[in-house]
């Protein structure tokens, strides 16, 4: 089965003529020219749509889909989720992953399994894990003091675990 990465989500719509205003969710948001198409999530289904132009402005991705040519065909679009084929990525570099690769994975903190990720929140300064064990839940810092090892094949998470994040 073909497994996708979540892109950006579309958010709004811009101006009358079918541009869409997306939040990325890539490092990278200059890779939104490089793509010729990309699938939109919505209800359950996979869609593919052939990018006309894309631009930026703010913090914003405006895109162009061919097909998408009025405010009201845009409006439908808004709450979903762009997504492309995982061989389309970016490949990443030494010491860094995918953000869709850390969900689910098993985090330890002295050899003892403190739970799994369950979230990631998205702060700005940095990324803070969302850990849940059967009864507790810690939020950890994306910090190089807090995060010793990444593991992404074994989906395993070796982190210390400052004073007062227990």
């Amino acid at each position: 089965m073909l497994e996708y990465f979540v892109i950006g989500k579309i958010v709004n719509t811009q101006g009358i003529k079918g541009e869409i205003r997306v939040i990325p969710t890539t490092d990278d948001i200059n890779r939104f020219k490089k793509l010729k198409e990309i699938y939109i999530f919505r209800r359950g289904n996979l869609d593919l749509y052939e990018i006309e132009g894309v631009r930026f402005h703010k913090q914003f991705v405006l895109l162009k889909l061919k097909g998408i040519d009025s405010i009201n065909e845009a409006e439908l679009l808004k709450n979903t989720e762009i997504k492309i084929p995982k061989e389309l990525a970016i490949p990443c570099e030494k010491d860094e992953y995918y953000i869709s690769d850390l969900y689910g994975m098993k985090v330890l903190a002295d050899e003892e399994e403190i739970g799994i990720i369950e979230d990631i929140i998205f702060t700005g300064a940095n990324d803070v894990y969302v850990v849940k064990s059967k009864d507790s839940e810690i939020l950890i810092p994306a910090i190089k003091q807090c995060i010793l090892d990444v593991n992404v094949k074994e989906k395993i998470m070796k982190v210390h675990l400052l004073e007062g994040l227990r």
